[in-house]
């Protein structure tokens, strides 16, 4: 397992601290009203949790539609003539 260096360590607590200032800086220049709005939106959308993953569906559906080119080919007449040449 790699040891993380004593200079990564506090950059990473130094760039923390920034995010903490700078987020409590726009926090503080936000309306007060429009500061409860966002955190109410994101106490909902942290309550929603994670996407679920979606089905496993076959190869060729809807989400995987074939690639251009690789459609299946329209089937042939049987009423229509052959032509002579």
């Amino acid at each position: 397992m790699r040891t993380q260096s004593k200079a990564g360590r506090a950059r990473r607590k130094r760039q923390n601290e920034d995010v903490v200032r700078i987020q409590g800086a726009w926090q503080a220049s936000v309306p007060a009203a429009r500061a409860k709005e966002f955190d109410a939106a994101v106490a909902q959308a942290r309550a929603r949790g994670p996407l679920q993953p979606p089905p496993d569906m076959a190869k060729g559906t809807l989400p995987n539609p074939p690639r251009p080119g690789r459609e299946p080919k329209p089937k042939v007449d049987p009423s229509r003539a052959k032509k002579r040449y």
